[in-house]
């Protein structure tokens, strides 16, 4: 079992997730948080690079290679290996959430009225 963690905050979890297949630019990052949220979240570029900022810092991400597309530099970057167990942490965590919550909706709940016959 993992260690308690503190909770993410879900473009962090999601920036995490967007990298832990492989490494990604920017922009690349953008759209992989917005496919793995269905659409729900669309980061600005600036919370982005401000959010990779704070994960270099504190070492769940890192730089990984930079290459020049069409005169500009396009820097990737890679979880690194805290960054892996901190997102198997939060996964756990989130997991053991939804395995509580779907036992609870599972029980059925006396104060809910039963359906009266039509």
């Amino acid at each position: 079992m993992l260690p308690p963690v503190k909770p993410m905050r879900e473009p962090t979890f999601l920036i995490l997730t967007a990298l832990a297949d492989a490494p990604r630019h920017g922009y690349g990052i953008l759209q992989e948080v917005n496919a793995l949220s269905g659409g729900r979240v669309s980061l600005l570029t600036g919370t982005l690079y401000t959010a990779l900022d704070r994960l270099c810092a504190e070492g769940l991400v890192e730089p990984d290679h930079e290459e020049l597309v069409d005169g500009r530099a396009r820097r990737y970057y890679r979880l690194t290996s805290p960054g892996l167990t901190a997102l198997t942490a939060e996964t756990a965590r989130l997991r053991d959430l939804a395995t509580a919550a779907e036992a609870r909706l599972r029980t059925p709940n006396p104060a809910t009225p039963k359906p009266r016959p039509a």
